[in-house]
């Protein structure tokens, strides 16, 4: 994969039009002061900061309890995160491998599937807790030929995206916007994306149902939206060791499980799958 082939199909936004104020949904052109670019709520007049191309777009005191601990511990440890996934968790679950377990759900989010827009404009694909942006490149070998699409990732975590800035300078792919903010509250215009997906982090939000009905707000209709997290395999046995590492990398949810309950009212072509011993694969649509 080559840098040049990055930039021809995974592209940067020519602006920030589809961005809207977390607090109210009011839009937010942008507006330079004194050399600061920044983003002003048209609505409700809040500003929003923006550091290294990066929309801040949440307030400290909005995240709390689980959401506000797992921010410090990616804070604190964003460069084991990459490593320790793919050491360390075949190992856990005695079988399988990272690779396996990220071609699965992609498969589930059909990229390939996506075709041009007739009028040339690009696609749109968000990732909500972009991480490390360790799927960026995946999503990128998946694009069919001739599509370029606008690609947007959303985290929480200082740290995180710190190490995702790097990891796609080094991979080319810098045209990726970040934006830092709450998946409770994803800060663009309802149907702006024309794929939507999340992985490994909505088993220690606050509210899961909150979380997806945003994903499903800011999709288009019938795309797909996808949602990866820890669920250890409920149709399989588990010897002590497996249940031992898997209560340990789960120790923030008393009750890990696909939050299926949780899907928005009136989703369709819901289906949840088991791509790894520790993790479920659930994919639904909104018409």
């Amino acid at each position: 994969m080559s840098s040049h082939r990055a930039a021809n199909q995974v592209i940067a936004p020519s602006n920030w039009a589809l961005m809207r104020c977390p607090s109210c949904n009011g839009e937010l052109p942008e507006t330079v002061h004194m050399g600061r670019t920044d983003l002003r709520c048209t609505n409700c007049g809040d500003p929003w900061q923006v550091r290294d191309n990066t929309p801040i777009m949440y307030r400290d005191k909005w995240v709390q309890g689980n959401d506000r601990l797992m921010r410090h511990i990616y804070n604190a440890l964003p460069s084991w995160h990459d490593p320790a996934v793919t050491y360390l968790l075949p190992v856990w679950q005695l079988e399988g491998s990272e690779s396996q377990m990220r071609q699965a759900y992609l498969q589930r989010c059909e990229f390939s599937a996506l075709q041009p827009n007739p009028d040339g404009t690009p696609l749109r694909i968000l990732e909500v807790c972009i991480g490390t942006g360790v799927n960026v490149g995946l999503v990128h070998q998946h694009l069919p030929a001739g599509v370029r699409a606008e690609y947007w990732g959303i985290d929480l975590s200082d740290g995180m995206m710190a190490v995702c800035r790097k990891k796609l300078r080094k991979q080319g792919f810098d045209s990726v916007q970040l934006v830092q903010g709450d998946a409770h509250a994803l800060p663009f215009a309802e149907a702006s994306f024309d794929r939507v997906f999340h992985v490994g982090a909505i088993g220690n939000f606050g509210s899961p149902a909150k979380a997806m009905a945003e994903m499903a707000r800011v999709a288009k209709p019938n795309t797909p939206i996808v949602v990866v997290d820890e669920q250890l395999d409920p149709s399989r046995s588990h010897n002590l060791w497996v249940k031992a590492w898997f209560k340990a990398l789960t120790f923030y949810d008393s009750d890990p499980h696909c939050p299926v309950e949780a899907v928005p009212v009136g989703a369709t072509d819901v289906l949840v799958e088991q791509p790894g011993r520790f993790y479920y694969c659930l994919r639904f649509r909104m018409a």
